[in-house]
């Protein structure tokens, strides 16, 4: 039996998490995540973290040999090339730890939450795309609340990726959540649903 293999996607704040969780708790889906693979990427010891080390100096690490998320970021968000660099290392790495992932999997529906899915090149894991969407000034006000960051800030972040409008254009299913969660989750079953039967 073919695996249906799902990719979450959307823009940065946009709810993505809300929608896996409710995919984990109300379906049992199995959720891998990009993001927990990018920190094991750059877990203490590991060559992508001493390589970043080496490029940024050594106070790119806090005390106890973590990267400095908050200063990388600082580099990355406004030095596309450097942008470019970092997850040149680690998107390579993301994308086998979910090719082993999804093999050893026995469930028939799988939900991988990729961010970058478009930007790292990763649709060809996935059978289908959900794109999770609201609106540029929700998704900037959103960020600025979640992350306690400054205007300039959550721009640089929005800007680092692909826009959500364009997202939206590849999808298989946009989930809208420029409303309430309740409509969201309607949307999930909705996406859910219409694609079961196939």
């Amino acid at each position: 039996m073919n695996k249906r293999i799902i990719g979450l996607t959307g823009g940065i704040a946009t709810g993505k998490s809300t929608v896996a969780n409710y995919l984990a708790s109300a379906y049992n889906l199995p959720i891998l995540d990009a993001d927990i693979y990018a920190r094991d990427a750059v877990s203490v010891g590991s060559p992508i973290l001493s390589a970043i080390a080496q490029r940024y100096g050594s106070e790119i690490l806090l005390p106890d040999g973590n990267l400095n998320r908050q200063k990388l970021g600082e580099i990355i968000f406004h030095r596309p090339e450097e942008r470019h660099w970092v997850e040149s290392l680690i998107h390579p790495y993301v994308g086998d730890r979910f090719l082993q992932e999804i093999a050893e999997s026995s469930a028939p529906t799988i939900v991988l939450v990729i961010p970058l899915l478009f930007e790292a090149n990763m649709t060809n894991l996935v059978t289908e795309i959900w794109v999770v969407y609201c609106s540029e000034s929700q998704q900037m006000q959103r960020l600025i609340q979640r992350n306690h960051l400054s205007e300039e800030q959550a721009q640089a972040r929005i800007l680092s990726q692909m826009s959500i409008q364009e997202k939206r254009t590849f999808a298989d299913y946009v989930l809208d959540n420029s409303y309430s969660v309740e409509l969201l989750l309607k949307h999930v079953d909705e996406a859910l649903k219409a694609n079961s039967s196939k």
